[in-house]
């Protein structure tokens, strides 16, 4: 069977990763738009209109608008913003948070994209709130480095075509602890305060590594912890909860550049531990998210055209 699909902004990171990822498939046709006309709201939603699948890979304000045109198009409409995230009408498309994420993508015509950082963050956070080891309403902080992909063409550009000493280090950024993926954490980590977030942009290209630190709790240990992980995200194609014996030394933050899955590292000792998701900003944190999302709503299997 054949789908038409819309990628509405396509021209953007994440829209250039959706569009390079579906050519690939030999049951998807690309609908365009020509160059004059991506600025058109008819026009657009015209292509939305014909479409089986339409991805917004827009600013927040632009989703709005096309998905307040387009509210009574039955077109499966896919939002990259973060316009939407925290939209009850709207499913998140995080499905290996729980079957209930799994059915609501399956059934809905308006998915939200999680961002990159939240990714990884309710990936780590999800399980141990809802195993009860950590409290709902405890301070916790969050360390998510990443390349500079995930800033966009004007921050790619940057890194790319200027040379500025301090592009040559690793910086934080959301400084006033107002990143805007901090409601999205905070709803699907089921968390009752922001946790302290430290989102670090370093200098390479794409890959991200989030991680938080945890007192062990009394009477578990670091393989009980491990165990935890491997149930919650059992026979999940996507996530690899990785065992002791395949510890690396080191993690690194690009291992996983070019894939579109993610893999969860526990660490530490009987004292004190650490949990790391480790993903690529564009993959599992954005295009191949959205394409995973597409295909379980199409009824598709999750893992097709995508890069494990």
């Amino acid at each position: 069977m054949m789908f038409k699909v819309f990628i509405d902004g396509g021209e953007g990171t994440t829209g250039l990763r959706l569009a390079q990822r579906l050519k690939q498939r030999k049951d998807i046709e690309l609908l365009s738009i020509s160059a004059d006309l991506r600025k058109n709201l008819d026009a657009r939603l015209e292509k939305i209109d014909m479409a089986d699948v339409a991805f917004l890979c827009l600013p927040d304000a632009a989703s709005r608008e096309v998905a307040a045109a387009a509210r009574d198009c039955d077109t499966k409409i896919i939002d990259t913003s973060t316009a939407f995230r925290c939209d009850p009408n709207w499913a998140y498309g995080f499905p290996e948070l729980g079957p209930s994420y799994f059915h609501a993508i399956q059934e809905s015509c308006r998915i939200s994209n999680p961002g990159c950082h939240a990714t990884g963050s309710i990936a780590v956070l999800a399980p141990l709130v809802k195993a009860g080891l950590i409290a709902p309403d405890g301070l916790y902080t969050l360390t998510s480095l990443t390349g500079y992909s995930g800033g966009g063409k004007k921050m790619i550009a940057s890194y790319e075509n200027l040379h500025d000493k301090e592009l040559d280090a690793p910086r934080i950024y959301g400084l006033n602890q107002q990143h805007k993926h901090l409601p999205e954490i905070l709803k699907y980590a089921g968390l009752e305060q922001s946790p302290i977030f430290l989102p670090i942009v370093a200098p390479y290209y794409a890959g991200m590594l989030v991680t938080a630190g945890f007192a062990m709790p009394q009477d578990l240990s670091l393989a009980a912890v491990r165990k935890l992980y491997a149930d919650f995200y059992r026979d999940q194609a996507f996530i690899t909860v990785v065992q002791n014996e395949e510890l690396p030394k080191m993690l690194g933050s690009n291992t996983l550049a070019g894939k579109d899955s993610l893999r969860i590292y526990v660490c530490g000792n009987e004292d004190r531990f650490t949990v790391s998701a480790q993903f690529d900003n564009l993959g599992k944190g954005a295009s191949g998210a959205a394409i995973e999302n597409m295909n379980i709503a199409m009824g598709l299997d999750p893992a097709t055209g995508l890069e494990l």
